[in-house]
């Protein structure tokens, strides 16, 4: 897939304020800090698309991007390390399983993991939480160029063996680098598969 256009929509502060739109949506989400917003620009072809930050857990609201008129890059708020009070951490989740739960046009949610970490409990609880209420997701580890690359191999291989222990498919999943660029056209022929399975 080749993008041609990536535009911002709209930032929500809930599911019931999303676009009104049958579109298809892909939805980004991963812990603070796991290099999300870099990964979205490096896929969308526009480093000023999704705002990097310093400090983590910056996402806050709902970020709708229109790729190719044709389907949206939905950014949502991290988990994790974020300096938040008990309320509004309370509100984020809300918000985030009120989306994945209640948003009829997602089709897939990409799970973003650090690949220089060892399987993190608050990673596999949310992907086991996306399994348990049938959610469709991939993984995505970032950071690839962070790692030489037997040691991102075999990172990925024990994070494998980790899911391997509680589920009996693995999920599809893909190896990145926002700085190198690695992994970007694996992810979008990927989505690009999946949206003309749509129209089938």
């Amino acid at each position: 897939m080749v993008i041609k256009s990536a535009e911002f929509t709209i930032s929500a502060p809930m599911v019931s304020m999303c676009p009104n739109d049958t579109r298809p949506e892909y939805a980004f989400i991963g812990r603070s800090n796991v290099g999300k917003s870099s990964l979205i620009n490096m896929l969308a072809g526009n480093k000023r698309l999704a705002k990097t930050s310093a400090t983590p857990g910056k996402t806050l609201l709902i970020n709708h991007f229109i790729i190719n008129k044709e389907w949206y890059l939905v950014d949502l708020p991290g988990y994790g390390f974020a300096k938040r009070s008990k309320s509004e951490i309370a509100r984020i989740d809300q918000m985030i399983r009120g989306y994945i739960l209640g948003r009829e046009q997602l089709v897939c949610v990409f799970v973003l993991v650090d690949i220089r970490h060892e399987a993190q409990a608050i990673d596999l609880e949310f992907i086991n939480w996306l399994g348990v209420s049938s959610i469709p997701f991939a993984i995505i580890f970032t950071k690839a160029d962070k790692l030489s690359v037997p040691k991102a191999r075999a990172s990925v291989e024990a994070y494998k063996q980790k899911m391997l222990e509680t589920w009996e498919e693995l999920p599809p999943y893909f190896v990145t680098s926002s700085e190198k660029r690695e992994g970007k056209d694996d992810v979008l022929d990927y989505i690009e598969q999946i949206n003309r399975s749509l129209k089938e």
